[in-house]
């Protein structure tokens, strides 16, 4: 019975089960059949990198105030977050990663860094 590479289709020789003729075309198989849910993926995680190095950035301390439309101007992405945490007193906190912000009164928001 003659096998054939999944990738390029090349006659393969060896193993039984052997799928791929070299590690290259095992490679491009699975990065092409990977592609789609992997873009997706690839995209938020970047969107939440981007979003958590913004409020690093602006929070030196472990607690600032900002205007949101420094936020916005810095390229911040109010939709995605990691987590959400809501205080006894009803206040929420949206968090990337170990940053986080409350929205304030005024156009404002507090910066925090969650601690350890």
């Amino acid at each position: 019975m003659e096998r054939k590479c999944l990738d390029c289709g090349a006659l393969l020789f060896g193993r039984s089960d052997k799928k791929f003729c070299d590690d290259s075309c095992r490679t491009n198989y699975n990065n092409r059949r990977n592609s789609g849910e992997s873009s997706y993926l690839r995209k938020v995680n970047s969107i939440l990198k981007r979003n958590r190095k913004i409020l690093e950035t602006l929070n030196p301390k472990s607690e600032t105030t900002v205007k949101w439309r420094t936020l916005i101007s810095e390229g911040f992405n109010f939709d995605f977050i990691t987590d959400m945490y809501e205080t006894t007193e009803g206040v929420q906190y949206r968090f990337c990663y170990e940053y986080g912000y409350s929205l304030l009164d005024n156009d404002e928001v507090l910066l925090v860094k969650r601690k350890e």
